[in-house]
């Protein structure tokens, strides 16, 4: 399983990937990852590769061979689409955060129905989750990371016990109850749960 994580600065992708990488490492599978996060302090891109199976010899995905791309953000979506099997699919969230040149005045704004129409117009395997939104309406943006978790969840063979057991060992302990309850309704977000 290729697995690829993107997001901005802040938006909890490294927390994302701890999880996922220890649930496959205790589900034992070999696993892989490898992260890029230089500019996350200051709302800079940051992708996690996450690779697991029997036998795995390189944490970087190649172009083209992510089973699964995890976006937090519209803009990050289109800028690693790239990295997407033909049959692999694009789990992102529909929020837009404006980089530092558009927040500058150097760059225009795309809107964000213009990105979704060009991610659309590449892919056909793509699922928008409003995990953003979701942890707003919580009452904390900060758990947008586990929302995405639980819906991708649904896409992996790894069993929902699992994913808890690990939020509890993670997590700094004033957070699990939130990130526990972040994790089971993203599950229940995912599309796949209505099937």
């Amino acid at each position: 399983m290729n697995l690829l994580v993107c997001g901005v600065g802040g938006q909890g992708v490294i927390l994302f990937s701890d999880i996922l990488a220890r649930v496959a490492l205790v589900a034992g599978l070999d696993v892989k990852r490898s992260e890029v996060h230089g500019m996350a302090q200051r709302g800079g891109s940051v992708t996690s590769h996450i690779r697991w199976g029997k036998k795995v010899y390189s944490p970087l995905i190649e172009e083209g061979k992510a089973d699964i791309i995890v976006a937090f953000e519209l803009l990050e979506a289109l800028r690693y689409i790239h990295f997407l099997a033909p049959e692999g699919r694009l789990v992102y969230d529909p929020l837009t955060i404006d980089p530092l040149p558009v927040q500058l005045g150097l760059v225009e704004r795309i809107p964000a129905d213009e990105l979704q129409k060009r991610i659309a117009s590449r892919i056909k395997n793509h699922l928008p989750i409003a995990a953003f939104a979701t942890a707003c309406k919580i009452g904390n943006p900060r758990i947008q990371n586990t929302i995405m978790l639980g819906a991708v969840s649904r896409l992996l063979e790894f069993p929902a016990e699992l994913y808890h057991q690990t939020i509890r060992q993670l997590v700094k302990p004033r957070f699990i109850e939130i990130n526990l309850e972040a994790f089971n309704t993203g599950v229940k977000l995912s599309p796949l749960s209505q099937q």
